[in-house]
């Protein structure tokens, strides 16, 4: 008997966490040999382009999402996304031997509770309702929670974008980082129905005809270009930017995976009770 989805699942997340935590640093690496050759990144500047271990950082960065895609597709999401915050702990030990930045005892305390949190949320992972067809997808994604979830998303981005960002970004980690962040919380519901669609393909139920379907691969792709472009502009130390990237997005996408967004489109705890739950 072979290894249950969940297993698979978990690997996945798993090995995702590690290539992500990896690609930050060879990213972080490219975006200082750019700025000290032109226009940093956080000044506006795209020589980081033609930096060689930037787009190293961006394959392996590429790798781990593919990981963290397949991943979505045998697990609940409510388990693989609270995974991510295992980067955080790759990450910071990368920087503290490869960038030489310190870690103090406060982030080994931090790694350490990002582990232990990690594992409670394996041991308790729910059950999850998985769709049937694409077209079930779209018809939970137009109900009116998910809809309200996605129109505030939208109206705190663009509000971020056009007002804030111009005015505050360079100097408050939290502008670029929560915008970001916020994207990320759709982009795991996309990826996930993404996910779904190539599952039900592989099992013999083509989904590849349903219009939905590229839908939900543009929304992964544009919000995935995006939250790349802005994390590009955070000039910060990376044991500054990771964990505060990190666990705004995770915070974000579990928000948006327990209470709204997920749980919406794929019942992820409809299994739980109030008790259970709390």
């Amino acid at each position: 008997m072979g290894p249950s989805d969940n297993t698979v699942g978990l690997a996945l997340a798993v090995a995702s966490s590690a290539f992500v935590g990896g690609s930050f640093i060879l990213k972080k690496l490219g975006l200082m040999r750019a700025g000290k050759l032109g226009v940093s990144a956080g000044g506006g500047g795209y020589t980081y382009l033609l930096e060689p271990l930037w787009w190293a950082g961006l394959i392996t960065m590429l790798l781990g999402e593919v990981a963290n895609c397949v991943a979505y597709v045998f697990a609940p999401a409510v388990l693989v996304t609270p995974l991510g915050a295992l980067s955080i702990i790759v990450s910071s030990v990368l920087a503290h031997f490869v960038l030489k930045e310190h870690l103090n005892k406060l982030g080994v305390l931090g790694c350490i509770s990002c582990i232990v949190g990690s594992v409670v949320v394996v041991l308790h992972a729910p059950e999850e309702n998985m769709p049937t067809s694409v077209e079930e997808i779209w018809y939970l994604a137009t109900q009116p929670e998910f809809l309200a979830y996605a129109l505030t998303t939208f109206v705190f981005v663009a509000t971020m974008v056009v007002f804030f960002e111009p005015r505050y970004g360079q100097k408050n980690i939290l502008i670029y980082l929560g915008i970001c962040s916020t994207m990320g919380s759709l982009t795991v519901v996309s990826i996930k129905a993404v996910g779904v669609a190539i599952k039900l393909t592989l099992d013999g139920t083509n989904q590849l005809f349903y219009p939905h379907t590229w839908l939900f691969v543009l929304v992964t792709i544009l919000c995935g270009v995006s939250q790349l472009n802005y994390l590009n502009k955070v000039a910060r130390p990376s044991l500054l930017l990771i964990p505060n990237y990190s666990c705004q997005y995770i915070l974000l996408d579990c928000i948006s995976v327990s209470c709204t967004s997920t749980t919406s489109l794929f019942q992820g705890f409809g299994t739980y009770s109030l008790l259970e739950l709390s």
